[in-house]
């Protein structure tokens, strides 16, 4: 069995410190105690500050999103998505507590369940997270290309079930989070860890990286290809920028997520590269991508309408025009469309 230290997104064991790395039985003898602690460390502390502010801006900026998606709006497609999203993240934003806590004691307190769930959870944020962007980036190239066929049935209730499909994949894709995930003690400290089988880490990484990264994306750049060919002679595409917000959200998610998947694939040849940098890169990588939780309120409340009026409107009204912008500029366009289409028809 090979032992993987908590060289993983959710582990935030900073094992940079003064003892040496041994992938042996867990429950042996410390060697040599463990006397760093994260106030002592620079990178350490600066993390933390960071983690806190995206747990304070991401739990309760989401939870707005989801009071005025979820409560105040009219429920349509649209907001099923931003809903979704928004609950994805929330969820994300409120295990982060456990990550800060063990960041300080610089030790695992919370019990193998939690471990696992830790873990199971973020990646379920992150598959979820992708998973709806490419949803939500279909149904925009949907829209406009079978914009007939999409007005006659898209709907809160097709919607909902395919959030649920996604919902299913990212929890299973997450299943190895919480199967491998371990907690021992090393050199006199409990540890969540991750506990993989001979190359289950390529496996579990390499996955991540195609299911939840390279294919999405992938995805989501044929169908803003194919939009923007579709309207780049359409005046709604030059002066409303209907798709302005989910080209921000994506763009935002790839931002956040590349630093970390680079780092963990670079960790595949651990032995080839300077360990150091590793660990320190998954460590900033890691919160970089946590950071694209606290993001996408931000986006609502910036991109609903021009930056100049932010605050000559209500924070409520802000982000209830960001969720609500594209459903509205896509139903015209849909209306518009589906009226040529059929006005066509009675000349074939």
């Amino acid at each position: 069995m090979r032992y993987q230290t908590s060289m993983d997104m959710d582990g935030y064991q900073y094992d940079t410190v003064n003892y040496t790395y041994d992938y042996g039985q867990l429950d042996e003898e410390p060697v040599l105690k463990h006397q760093s602690t994260c106030f002592r460390e620079t990178l350490c502390v600066s993390l933390l500050i960071v983690n806190l502010l995206i747990f304070l801006l991401g739990f309760f900026g989401n939870a707005l999103v989801i009071w005025i998606a979820g409560f105040r709006m009219k429920k349509s497609v649209n907001t099923t998505w931003y809903l979704s999203l928004a609950i994805s993240d929330f969820i994300f934003c409120a295990c982060l507590p456990i990550s800060i806590a063990n960041m300080v004691m610089d030790e695992w307190v919370f019990g193998l369940f939690m471990c696992k769930v830790t873990s199971s959870v973020m990646f379920v944020n992150m598959f979820g997270s992708i998973f709806l962007l490419v949803i939500i980036s279909a149904d925009r190239c949907v829209s406009v290309m079978f914009p007939v066929w999409a007005q006659n049935h898209r709907s809160v209730k097709m919607a909902s079930v395919v959030v649920g499909v996604a919902w299913v994949l990212s929890v299973s894709l997450s299943v190895p989070s919480a199967i491998y995930r371990q907690v021992g003690i090393r050199f006199g400290q409990t540890i969540c860890f991750n506990s993989y089988p001979p190359h289950g880490h390529q496996t579990v990484a390499i996955t991540r990286f195609l299911a939840g990264f390279l294919g999405p994306f992938l995805i989501i750049i044929v169908c803003y290809s194919v939009i923007i060919l579709k309207l780049r002679n359409n005046k709604m595409a030059k002066s409303s920028k209907p798709f302005k917000v989910m080209t921000a959200l994506v763009a935002a998610f790839f931002s956040c997520w590349l630093p970390y998947h680079v780092f963990v694939l670079l960790e595949l040849n651990l032995h080839t590269g300077n360990h150091t940098v590793l660990v320190t890169g998954l460590q900033v990588g890691t919160s970089v991508a946590a950071a694209n939780s606290f993001l996408n309120p931000v986006l609502y409340v910036f991109m609903g309408n021009d930056f100049r009026q932010t605050f000559r409107s209500s924070l409520l009204r802000k982000m209830e025009n960001a969720m609500g912008e594209e459903g509205r500029t896509t139903s015209r366009y849909l209306s518009r469309s589906s009226s040529m289409d059929m006005r066509a028809s009675t000349h074939i």
